[in-house]
């Protein structure tokens, strides 16, 4: 594993919600404050406020990439398709280890809506759901992906 997905396990493991685990720790690469970070993040856990729809580690991870590597001109269509690109390949390199991206899936939930309210963090909940993992490999592909930036420049 790399200093990022350990941190982010850590983090996760502290309390925070699986997106604000991500983004937090990688606040020194895209130039957020903590703070910042995780009230952007904080509405991703859950999968979106616990709807168990996008996996928050998933989104947390593009939160990054968006940072790291987003558009921000609306007529930049090249910029715009090149980064859908990056997003969809991360996505799939999840899906592909995990068999989804859908945090119901992950989880092995049936369709039925959760609850909003967070389930208390005891030592049965980190037995039962993956999210310390899935937290963990997302930022590890964050990590691989800055890497590999870093060697295309040199």
């Amino acid at each position: 594993m790399s200093e990022h997905s350990t941190l982010a396990k850590d983090l996760f493991e502290k309390g925070y919600n699986c997106s604000q685990s991500v983004v937090l720790a990688f606040c020194d690469d895209i130039g957020l404050d903590s703070e910042t970070a995780l009230k952007i993040s904080s509405s991703f856990g859950g999968g979106m406020g616990r709807l168990c729809e996008v996996c928050g580690a998933v989104s947390g991870m593009l939160i990054v990439l968006g940072m790291l590597d987003g558009y921000s001109d609306p007529l930049d269509t090249t910029a715009k398709t090149e980064h859908y690109k990056l997003i969809q390949s991360m996505a799939m390199k999840f899906k592909d280890e995990n068999k989804s991206f859908i945090c119901r899936e992950l989880l092995g939930l049936s369709d039925d809506r959760e609850s909003n309210i967070p389930e208390e963090r005891n030592e049965g909940y980190y037995i039962k759901r993956p999210c310390a993992q899935l937290v963990e490999y997302a930022a590890m592909l964050l990590d691989e992906h800055i890497q590999n930036k870093k060697l295309e420049v040199n």
